[in-house]
């Protein structure tokens, strides 16, 4: 079995529990591309056997989330479940949110929250947090490319909905807004929509990896986003064993540079780039019989 399941994650266990869960139950070998925070709940890639190859491309993939965002109070941990370190009675209306809005689109710098499960000088900083220690933590660049306000719960809190790259911190950004408006904030509540093609409608359950009546998803099915590139049989050893290709004994012309779906007749072989006139492997991920 390989390939990718599209698990919804409910709140309540951590990504490395719905790992292992799955694990358990299938006796393969599985990985995830993306944590969700344990109170999270949403579309988790679950990569099973020889999809754990697919890893860097799926990581790489655009997210859609939607969260709660609560002004009047802000956490050490960013979130609902942390201890709240500020309090603030500025709360800005609807109009003065979206205004800001702008400001957190496009390529921006993030400060990455303490309790994160990033490293400093070998040890994981939520680590460093909860022994109450606070390290400085360099500003990384993200990608976010929308923010859409979706409704407002109440006087202080909204659901927005962000479109965004990969290494984004969801209530980060809840804390920066509300730093920016001059309050304060965390986010209450995240769902994970959709990672690249794979949808929260079209998720499967955790009862359903126990009942074994879930959906496998073929690895060439998410990356159909990428050009394909057919070869007849005589190539499958070359390409099997990662051997460039002469581009002009198949096709005439091809655009150079960006990725390849590369395949012999109809079967899916890996990943590959074109180079000048020749075709090279990125990711060889059929095995070779």
């Amino acid at each position: 079995m390989n390939g990718v399941i599209n698990l919804f994650k409910p709140p309540g266990i951590t990504s490395a529990g719905a790992v292992s869960f799955v694990k358990r139950r299938l006796k393969l070998k599985v990985g995830h591309a993306g944590t969700l925070d344990p109170e999270a709940a949403g579309v988790l890639p679950l990569l099973i056997g020889r999809g754990t190859r697919l890893f860097n491309y799926i990581a790489d993939f655009n997210k859609v989330y939607l969260a709660e965002i609560v002004f009047g109070t802000a956490t050490d941990t960013q979130d609902a479940q942390g201890q709240v370190i500020s309090v603030s009675e500025n709360i800005p209306c609807i109009d003065e949110l979206k205004k800001v809005l702008p400001n957190f689109t496009g390529e921006i710098q993030q400060i990455p929250p303490m309790y994160s499960a990033l490293k400093k000088d070998g040890k994981r900083l939520y680590d460093l947090a909860r022994a109450g220690q606070s390290v400085a933590r360099k500003p990384r660049r993200v990608v976010i490319d929308s923010i859409d306000i979706v409704s407002q719960n109440s006087e202080n809190s909204f659901f927005i909905r962000i479109s965004c790259g990969k290494g984004t911190y969801i209530r980060t950004l809840c804390h920066d807004l509300g730093e920016f408006l001059g309050s304060a904030a965390h986010m209450n509540i995240l769902i994970r929509e959709s990672v690249g093609h794979m949808h929260m409608d079209e998720a499967c359950t955790m009862q359903e990896i126990e009942n074994e009546s879930f959906k496998l998803l073929s690895a060439d099915s998410l990356l159909c986003h990428m050009p394909k590139l057919v070869f007849p049989q005589i190539y499958s050893k070359k390409l099997l064993n990662g051997v460039a290709i002469p581009l002009a004994e198949i096709y005439e012309t091809i655009k150079t540079g960006g990725n390849y779906r590369v395949y012999i007749d109809d079967e899916f072989i890996g990943i590959g780039y074109v180079d000048g006139n020749m075709l090279r492997s990125r990711l060889v991920y059929a095995m070779i019989s």
